[in-house]
């Protein structure tokens, strides 16, 4: 911010200061002023008497041929523009920018504007081919009589608006030249030059329309476009005479003329303007008294840029402003990425859908209302098939308000990506039993039924366990009371028993998942786990700090992973299960689907990028499972609904961690897939979510179902039937025993927004290793 300010500063003085070529102090220093330009003169003399189009013609004499080639230093570029972010349905989610410029053409302006500009900056515009000899002459006079008169064209100031706009936009603000301030008479010449070959290439329609959308007009307005709409709430075609005037006169000092600031000194000017206007026939004298007559009225439209001030979505805005700042194809540097994004008036097109957004936003904040406690709940929805991100929500503000849990970093996402690069987020949570459905996965992969009885009862795994496992990582943990650490627990005592792998998974028994563990390869769960893009979402760094693995793989020969024991973001989390909904295909979450510069070129964007994880077989397997935790599980109070009686198929995993400071519920139907996570996102694990008060309720445990459910559930309800909600296709019977083969039936238990008891949804599992 104050460099941006620093910069309006040194772009205002560079617009305002209207100095002679010599300031001159002393008698001598008046006459040599007036020797040294008229010697000046002398060189330009041919240049300045013709017009543009005499210049260029055939009796062109060899000193007019000095200023015949337009030089690289002054490639006239579009200049600084807002990039846009817009949401899957073209609506506005926020503008990007350094200076706050919409580039609009010359027909898409007031005519008073282009009247009145050249009216009070430049009389004989149209007279001149680039410099005005008659107004050089007149300021030599002036600076001999000491007064101060400038002489600059509007196409000299255009042309030291551009230099100054590259070398900015090439971080070189140090270089820039201003006038009365640091430009000597050598850096006049060549601006003499230049404009004089600018002429020749240019027409002074496309000059006059170039200066006016470069010029200055206030630290939050460049060009007129973003002057009329910050000072008036209007467009530059729609300028009216007082209007038009006013911002015309606000040119020569932006902050001396401010109509918000200085009303008067803003008439004062203003009036001029008109007084020129109608001097030299531009208005009739009927609307030169209207217009005289006018207050000096402003409507101020502040523009708010950033992803802090974004209409929806802030988290989300600002994950897609680090995936082009992460792109080398926007710059070879980061400082050059941002700059290309900031000033290039980019447009963005991306994933979310504002609709499921808003519904979002809408849960996560009534999940914990006035939140002293500081307490975060979060959703995130991908869409299977194509990993399009649909919504992303946290129940926090971006910029500090009274009363509101603030916060910029992102609970949905992952510290950096695969490369290392910063994505501001948190870095994601302990999943809990959120990861048990692919040690499940693996039990089908292997041709195992879901319906075989295992031994749930076994609660201790001693260090010399035969695990299988045919990775080279050997497996890591063990559950034993017997020889310094504990038994394996489940959240009750009724279920240390024999029971179906299915059964296990659909009530979220941790002996079950080890007892399943314990008959498969742990190198096959590895497998699936790394194919669905689970990964930890806090990188590995040495002693220097130095990022070693950016996404670390989830060890799954590390016992304690079965249960969820490494942090992993909520987007990690709703891609890998929406790759059960995609008949066992993964596909990476995207956010940008199409980049567009400022002349419509397409850009780098995202696409679907999708690859076989799981086999379709095992993907119906469980879906087939999970629809069962919501019809008669962990998840049989949260099952979704479009009214209280009608469901859908829709399947999920409750999960919580041991000291219940992190709980999920993540599930998907055939055209979303959604994680929703509650708990502590500051703490780093170590706050108990036992014993404390959530939007008025106490809780002396908080699992999955509780509140993260009820999240899920009503956001499912609303948002999921527009994406899909057909049947999952059924699973092999060689993976469900046939004799106990049924199709899942909802239940007809009604969703409630905070449901109680004691039911098996408890995921708490005590971890060791």
């Amino acid at each position: 911010m104050k460099e941006r300010l620093a910069l309006a500063g040194k772009v205002e003085n560079m617009v305002t200061r209207r100095n002679p070529l010599f300031d001159t102090a002393t008698t001598l220093g008046k006459i040599l002023g007036f020797l040294g330009v008229s010697a000046i003169c002398g060189v330009l003399v041919a240049g300045l008497l013709v017009p543009a189009a005499a210049v260029s013609g055939s009796a062109a004499s060899g000193s007019i041929q000095f200023f015949d080639t337009l030089p690289a230093e002054l490639q006239v570029n579009p200049p600084s523009q807002a990039t846009t972010i817009l949401a899957a349905d073209g609506s506005q989610i926020a503008s990007i920018y350094s200076e706050n410029r919409t580039r609009v053409p010359l027909d898409q302006m007031s005519p008073y504007i282009k009247d009145a500009i050249v009216a009070v900056e430049d009389s004989r515009f149209y007279e001149h081919g680039g410099v005005d000899a008659t107004g050089i002459m007149r300021a030599i006079v002036s600076t001999a009589r000491g007064q101060k008169q400038g002489a600059s064209t509007i196409t000299q100031q255009y042309v030291n608006n551009v230099i100054n706009e590259s070398l900015v936009s090439q971080d070189k603000a140090a270089d820039v030249k201003l006038n009365g301030v640091n430009k000597g008479v050598g850096d006049k010449l060549r601006e003499m030059k230049l404009a004089i070959a600018l002429e020749k290439k240019f027409s002074k329609q496309q000059i006059l329309e170039g200066y006016l959308n470069i010029v200055f007009f206030n630290k939050d307005a460049y060009g007129i476009e973003a002057a009329s709409r910050l000072f008036f709430s209007t467009s530059a075609k729609d300028l009216t005479l007082p209007q038009a005037a006013l911002l015309a006169g606000v040119v020569n000092s932006p902050s001396y003329y401010d109509p918000v600031a200085n009303p008067d000194h803003a008439k004062q000017r203003r009036d001029l303007v008109l007084g020129l206007m109608l001097d030299q026939g531009k208005i009739k004298k009927a609307d030169y008294d209207a217009a005289i007559a006018a207050p000096v009225t402003t409507k101020v439209t502040q523009p708010r840029q950033g992803c802090a001030y974004a209409a929806t979505a802030p988290y989300f805005c600002d994950y897609v402003l680090h995936l082009l700042y992460n792109n080398p194809a926007y710059g070879a540097t980061q400082d050059e990425r941002i700059n290309r994004v900031s000033r290039g008036g980019l447009t963005i097109q991306t994933t979310l859908d504002p609709k499921a957004q808003n519904a979002a936003q809408a849960q996560v904040d009534a999940t914990t209302g006035a939140n002293p406690d500081k307490w975060g709940a979060t959703i995130v929805s991908v869409q299977p098939g194509n990993g399009k991100i649909v919504s992303m929500a946290q129940n926090t503000v971006w910029l500090p308000a009274a009363g509101k849990f603030d916060q910029t970093q992102n609970f949905n996402v992952d510290v950096v990506d695969s490369k290392g690069n910063d994505l501001n987020g948190l870095g994601g949570f302990q999943p809990g039993s959120t990861m048990k459905p692919f040690t499940f996965a693996e039990w089908l992969n292997e041709g195992k039924s879901m319906n075989t009885t295992i031994n749930a009862a076994v609660r201790r795994y001693p260090q010399n366990f035969p695990w299988i496992n045919t990775c080279p990582t050997p497996t890591d943990g063990w559950y034993d009371s017997t020889n310094g650490t504990f038994d394996l627990q489940n959240s009750d005592d009724v279920h240390y028993r024999s029971m179906s792998v299915l059964y296990g998974l659909m009530n979220s028994i941790n002996t079950a998942t080890f007892a399943s563990a314990s008959k498969v390869d742990l190198c096959g769960i590895q497998k699936i786990v790394d194919a669905v893009g689970i990964h930890g979402g806090n990188p590995i760094r040495d002693k220097a700090g130095t990022i070693t693995d950016p996404n670390p793989k989830v060890p799954m020969t590390t016992l304690a992973n079965l249960i969820g024991s490494t942090q992993t973001a909520p987007l990690t989390m709703a891609s890998a299960m929406a790759t059960f909904s995609n008949n066992g295909k993964y596909c990476e979450p995207i956010a940008i689907t199409s980049v567009t510069d400022q002349a419509g070129a397409k850009l780098p964007a995202q696409s679907p990028n999708c690859r076989d994880a799981v086999t379709p077989e095992v993907a119906h397997g469980v879906a087939y499972a999970m629809q069962e935790v919501l019809n008669q599980g962990s998840g049989s109070l949260i099952q979704p609904r479009i009214s209280t009686k009608t469901s859908f198929p829709i399947a999920a995993k409750t999960g919580t961690n041991d000291n219940n400071g992190s709980t999920w519920v993540v599930g998907y139907t055939s055209g979303l897939a959604t994680a929703s996570w509650f708990g502590d996102p500051l703490g780093g694990q170590n706050r108990f979510g036992r014993n404390i008060t959530v939007n008025g309720k106490f809780y002396p445990n908080v699992d999955g179902y509780m509140i993260a459910g009820p999240q899920f559930s009503n956001y499912m309800s609303q948002v999921a039937p527009a994406y899909g909600t057909n049947p999952f296709p059924a699973p092999p019977s060689n993976l469900l025993d046939a004799p106990s083969f049924r199709a899942p039936t909802p239940s007809n238990t009604s969703p409630s927004t905070q449901p109680s008891g004691n039911g098996n949804g408890n995921d708490n599992g005590k971890k060791n290793g």
